[in-house]
């Protein structure tokens, strides 16, 4: 049996991981390394890939930073997630606010150290990458349409720091990175529709505080629609191997979303619509190896000849 003290501080680990949404993270470093591997260097070899240590750092760095990220808007959103979230909210107080803080300025002093491994660029990237989302957190979250957009390009920014590191421009880049902003950006607008309440109570402007939930619907409707754009490029312009297949499976799941969204108006409809949207951008991560599946097939054979 755990003493009362074990548990306690296995409970504090279980609200700070919870605080760090710890489950997202492993998924970002992932598909920082596909990306890596199929898209941004895929001239290199895979294990060349994998084995660097550099991009190791901006990996490690970029999952530290967004942990920070989440306890900072943790931090600010306290009031309103007892609101929205009282389940989740209750579990992630067993952390004071004080120790979130500490926690904070340790990760992100943590990040800045590491940083300078890989380059002074790098510093000033990440330095700018935590500034930016303490900002969004502490002011620019509960203003009107720019709240949205800096939360979606914030999600995507991760991916840049890879890019910058390659310095690879190509063009099938952005539309793959337009792909995720959109429906990341969707899926923002949905959570505003599901948070309703506690942003009302939180004087947050967002849409459907200030214009109502139809128009915020339209809106959607539209950002949906505009996902056709690099869509049709990444299917019929570049060249993603067998990943169109995902995007044709996406299009018929926006289609469903769509018709879904027009009936939603509850908390637990909005919910559904969000975790349709967390499954395309999880399932799109994976579905990278598709764009050249051999690559896989090779590292196969690599690993069984090293363990015969």
């Amino acid at each position: 049996m755990l003493s009362r003290k074990t548990k306690h501080t296995v409970l504090k680990i279980i609200s700070m991981f919870s605080v760090v949404r710890g489950y997202n993270i492993p998924i970002i470093a992932l598909a920082q390394y596909l990306s890596a591997i199929f898209i941004m260097a895929s001239e290199k070899r895979a294990l060349d890939v994998l084995l660097d240590f550099n991009l190791f750092i901006i990996v490690l760095v970029s999952g530290l930073t967004i942990a920070s990220g989440y306890i900072i808007n943790n931090f600010y959103d306290s009031k309103k997630d007892l609101i929205n979230r009282p389940n989740k909210s209750q579990l992630d107080r067993l952390v004071s606010q004080k120790t979130k803080l500490q926690v904070y300025f340790t990760v992100n002093f943590v990040v800045f150290l590491l940083a300078f491994f890989v380059s002074f660029r790098a510093v000033l990237f990440f330095s700018t990458y935590i500034f930016l989302i303490w900002f969004y957190s502490h002011k620019i979250k509960k203003i009107t349409v720019v709240g949205n957009l800096t939360a979606a390009f914030l999600a995507v920014l991760p991916f840049f720091a890879i890019l910058l590191y390659y310095k690879n421009l190509y063009p099938e880049i952005f539309a793959h990175a337009t792909f995720l902003f959109l429906l990341i950006l969707i899926r923002e607008m949905i959570k505003d529709l599901e948070n309703l309440k506690g942003d009302v109570a939180n004087d947050y402007q967002t849409i459907p505080v200030l214009y109502g939930e139809t128009f915020a619907k339209k809106i959607i409707t539209a950002l949906t629609v505009s996902t056709l754009i690099p869509i049709y490029y990444l299917i019929e312009i570049f060249e993603v191997g067998y990943m169109d297949l995902y995007f044709y499976v996406s299009l018929i799941i926006l289609m469903f979303f769509l018709q879904k969204l027009w009936k939603s108006n509850t908390k637990p409809d909005y919910l559904k619509l969000h975790n349709i949207l967390k499954f395309l951008v999880v399932s799109g991560v994976f579905c990278i190896v598709l764009i050249n599946p051999s690559v896989l097939l090779h590292g196969k054979k690599i690993v069984e000849t090293i363990v015969r």
